[in-house]
C-alpha cells in the first residue's frame, strides 16, 4: 500500500497512440466493462470510431481518452495499491477527475463528455475560426512579456491559455499573426511546439462557457467529490458537487496554471504524483519532477504481463518435505 502522500494527476489531453490505445480498451479486465459503458452511452463503438477519426480531439477520441485514464487509475488502485489523498487533473483531466472523484457516476461523465465535445465543435465552426492556441518551451517569461507588449501596441489580440513551467506556456492568437510569432519566439531564444485547432482557455469563449452551463451542465446532478480536488485554474480546493461543475464550465474560459498546482500539492505535503493517462507533458515538466517521485500510470505498464512464480520443480520439493 502506498503512502497518503500521493496525488493522482489526470493528464490534459494529447494525441494519443490509437493502436496501443484500442488494444488497452478491447483486452484489459478493468478498460473493457468500461469501454462497453461508454459505447452504449455514445451509441457507438468507441474503437472503431477511434480508429476512423483523423482529428486527434474528436468525440470518440475525448471519450477514449476518459475511458483509459479512468480505466488505469482503477488498475492502479487494485493492483498497485494506490490511495491517493487528493486529485487534479489539468485541462482535459478535470472531466476524468468528475469520474474518478465520484462527483459524476461514470456513465454520466462519459454522457457530459461528448456533449461538451459536440457543443464545442459546433462553437469553433461559427466562431473564432481564426484563433490557434500555440505551446512554446523554454521561453523566458520576462522575454515572452517583451514580445507580447509588441502584440499590444499594434492592437493584435492574444490571451495566455496555459502556464506549464516556468519556462513553459500556451498562447492563445490569431492565425494571421502566428507565423509573426513563431519566428518573435525563436529570436528570443524558445521553442515553438505544436499549435491547437481549435484553441482553449480563453476568456474570449466566454458565450460557450454559458452555452455549456446552461445547455449540458444544467443536466446533470452532481455529487459531493470522495476526495479533494486541486483546482488546474487556481490550485483552490474543491470538495463540493457545485465546486465541480463550476471548476468544469471555467476550464473554457480560464487559464490553467500548473506551477501553482504543484505548489498547492507540496503545501498538503504530497510527495508522490501518480500520472494516470497517456502524458508526455504534466509529468515531465521541471517543477512537476523537482517536486515529486512520478509515477507514470500508463497502457504500457497497465498492459505489461504479470510475472508468475516459476514451476515447483517436484524432486526438489518432494525432498524438502521429506526432511
Amino acid at each position: 500500500m502506498t503512502l497518503d502522500t500521493t496525488a493522482i494527476v489526470f493528464p490534459g489531453m494529447g494525441p494519443m497512440r490509437v493502436a496501443e490505445v484500442g488494444k488497452f480498451l478491447m483486452v484489459n479486465p478493468f478498460a473493457r466493462p468500461l469501454r462497453k459503458a461508454a459505447d452504449a452511452v455514445a451509441g457507438y463503438s468507441l474503437v472503431e470510431r477511434l480508429i476512423a477519426d483523423e482529428d486527434d480531439y474528436s468525440e470518440a477520441a475525448q471519450l477514449a481518452f476518459l475511458v483509459t485514464c479512468v480505466a488505469l487509475a482503477r488498475w492502479a488502485g487494485e493492483t498497485q495499491g494506490i490511495e491517493p489523498l487528493v486529485c487534479t487533473g489539468p485541462s482535459f483531466g478535470a472531466k476524468t477527475v468528475a469520474a474518478y472523484s465520484g462527483a459524476l457516476p461514470f456513465e454520466e461523465a462519459v454522457r457530459l463528455t461528448a456533449l461538451f465535445a459536440r457543443r464545442e465543435a459546433e462553437y469553433f465552426r461559427e466562431r473564432h475560426s481564426d484563433v490557434v492556441t500555440q505551446s512554446i518551451a523554454r521561453t523566458a517569461p520576462d522575454k515572452l512579456a517583451e514580445l507580447l507588449a509588441g502584440f499590444d501596441e499594434r492592437g493584435e489580440w492574444y490571451d495566455m491559455s496555459c502556464y506549464l513551467d516556468d519556462d513553459f506556456f500556451m498562447v492563445s492568437l490569431r492565425e494571421s499573426a502566428l507565423d509573426g510569432f513563431l519566428a518573435g519566439v525563436k529570436g528570443i531564444g524558445g521553442l515553438p511546439l505544436y499549435t491547437m485547432r481549435p484553441p482553449m482557455h480563453s476568456s474570449a469563449f466566454d458565450d460557450l462557457r454559458r452555452t455549456l452551463a446552461a445547455e449540458v451542465a444544467a443536466e446533470f446532478t452532481f455529487a459531493d467529490p470522495r476526495l479533494p480536488i486541486v483546482s488546474d485554474q487556481d490550485g483552490r480546493i474543491v470538495t463540493t458537487a457545485d465546486g465541480v461543475r463550476t471548476l468544469l464550465l471555467d476550464g473554457v474560459v480560464e487559464a490553467v496554471r500548473w506551477p501553482q498546482v504543484v505548489r498547492v500539492l507540496r503545501e498538503l505535503s504530497v510527495d508522490r504524483l501518480c500520472v494516470s493517462g497517456p502524458d508526455s507533458l504534466f509529468g515531465r515538466t521541471d517543477c512537476s519532477v523537482r517536486a515529486f517521485e512520478v509515477l507514470p500510470i500508463d497502457v504500457r505498464r497497465a498492459m505489461r504481463p504479470i510475472k508468475r512464480p516459476a514451476p515447483i520443480d517436484q524432486e526438489e520439493w518432494g525432498s524438502h518435505v521429506g526432511q
